[in-house]
């Protein structure tokens, strides 16, 4: 039994310690990084997991960016403590926080990753959107919140700007 919550600053370190657990070392050197230096996440949808006695056991997180003239929202990352995986709490945090970007009026989210796995979420490959490089342009993978939103999107994913 896990209890999903707001990631808060006093969670931060823990979150930190447990994205560099089950990532690769350099993991910030990737491009999708880059788009989230010096922006705000949105924090409604970085939640983490924490188990009855506390300790934490996944989180995830969701940043703004644009992709071409339209607003999304890029996942990532999301982790799950390697002593927890196996456990279905991925999908717990995938499915409960995209519900949740729908409540809050987000229409689409992408991200990078595995098309098998995140297939059961409803991602498909986004052939007309372009991450920064070095993204491979397989692993480009986007889910509409609201029927259609990624019809007639195109174009380079940037860094988040406030209107």
């Amino acid at each position: 039994m896990y209890t999903l919550t707001i990631e808060t600053a006093q969670d931060a370190y823990e979150v930190e310690a447990l994205y560099d657990l089950c990532f690769a070392p350099g993991r910030e050197a990737l491009s999708s990084y880059r788009l989230r230096d010096d922006i705000l996440p949105v924090a409604e949808l970085n939640q983490v997991a924490r188990d009855a006695e506390g300790i934490l056991a996944g989180a995830i997180r969701y940043w703004p960016v644009h992709v071409g003239q339209a607003d999304a929202l890029i996942l990532g990352p999301v982790a799950v403590h390697p002593t927890r995986q196996g456990e279905g709490l991925a999908a717990v945090l995938i499915r409960e926080t995209l519900a949740l970007a729908t409540r809050l009026g987000w229409e689409r989210v992408l991200l990078v990753g595995d098309a098998p796995y995140y297939a059961r979420f409803g991602f498909t490959r986004l052939h007309a959107v372009v991450m920064p490089p070095p993204t491979n342009p397989e692993r480009v993978l986007g889910r509409a919140l609201v029927a259609g939103a990624w019809e007639g999107v195109t174009g380079p994913v940037t860094r988040w700007r406030s209107n």
